[in-house]
């Protein structure tokens, strides 16, 4: 079972607000997770983050991998340190044809 750590949207249409939960990576967005480790408010200025440091840590130390969206929020809150390698862009770089 791949578990992940991960966002799940809350709030009305156009007021999103996110829970970040541990969760089974095949579940759905919204469904059954397995714990709630904490919240971000992105509509507040600045974000209001707020995620139980303790409760991440146990779980990172149990081999949850964390989204890159959440891994960001971890490290604004202090349950994760920065790694110092960069990671892969998202995007394909396509190489350039020689004429």
């Amino acid at each position: 079972m791949a578990v992940k750590m991960r966002l799940m949207r809350m709030g009305d249409k156009k007021s999103p607000f996110y829970r970040v939960v541990v969760i089974d990576s095949r579940k759905a967005r919204s469904g059954e997770y397995i714990d709630s480790v904490g919240y971000v408010d992105p509509l507040k200025n600045p974000v209001d983050i707020h995620i139980d440091a303790e409760k991440a840590k146990e779980w990172l130390g149990k081999g949850v991998q964390p989204t890159e969206t959440v891994k960001s929020y971890l490290v604004k809150a202090g349950a994760l340190e920065q790694s110092k390698k960069l990671s892969a862009s998202k995007t394909n770089d396509k190489k350039k044809k020689k004429d």
